[in-house]
């Protein structure tokens, strides 16, 4: 524009996108090259607070068994288990999540399902965003 063109009353822009879902979620997805903000996934990084809080407190002998705890807590022992087994993410992945850059695949649903408990055997899966 220059100075002297007249300001129009409309201006039509363009973005390419599209919507997948995540975590069950909606989310747009902009085009290869584009750069995305950081989203910090709120529901994982409260799972792994709840985790490492019912690690210290089962750590602390405040509570002997997890099912004691997890009858204080009002949840299933089963899902305590799950929950608590993110304690066992390599910190790495630990720091992308709280970041905001874990890989699309990273949810809540993927990491409570069963993962082997050596680090350089969980990278592949939960693969950190490394774009900056």
């Amino acid at each position: 524009m220059t100075r002297g063109a007249p300001i129009p009353e409309t201006v039509t822009l363009h973005v390419p996108f599209r919507i997948v879902k995540r975590g069950g979620r909606k989310e747009m997805q902009l085009p290869e090259g584009a750069t995305q903000p950081r989203r910090v996934d709120s529901a994982l990084v409260k799972a792994l607070a709840r985790a490492f809080r019912w690690k210290r407190m089962l750590e602390s002998g405040e509570f002997a068994t997890i099912a004691e705890l997890a009858e204080r807590e009002g949840i299933a022992p089963s899902y305590m288990t799950r929950v608590l087994r993110l304690t066992l993410l390599a910190p790495d992945i630990i720091e992308a999540i709280l970041d905001g850059k874990q890989g699309p695949e990273v949810t809540l649903a993927r990491v409570l399902e069963p993962f082997p408990a050596a680090w350089n055997e969980q990278r592949p899966r939960f693969q950190a965003d490394t774009d900056d």
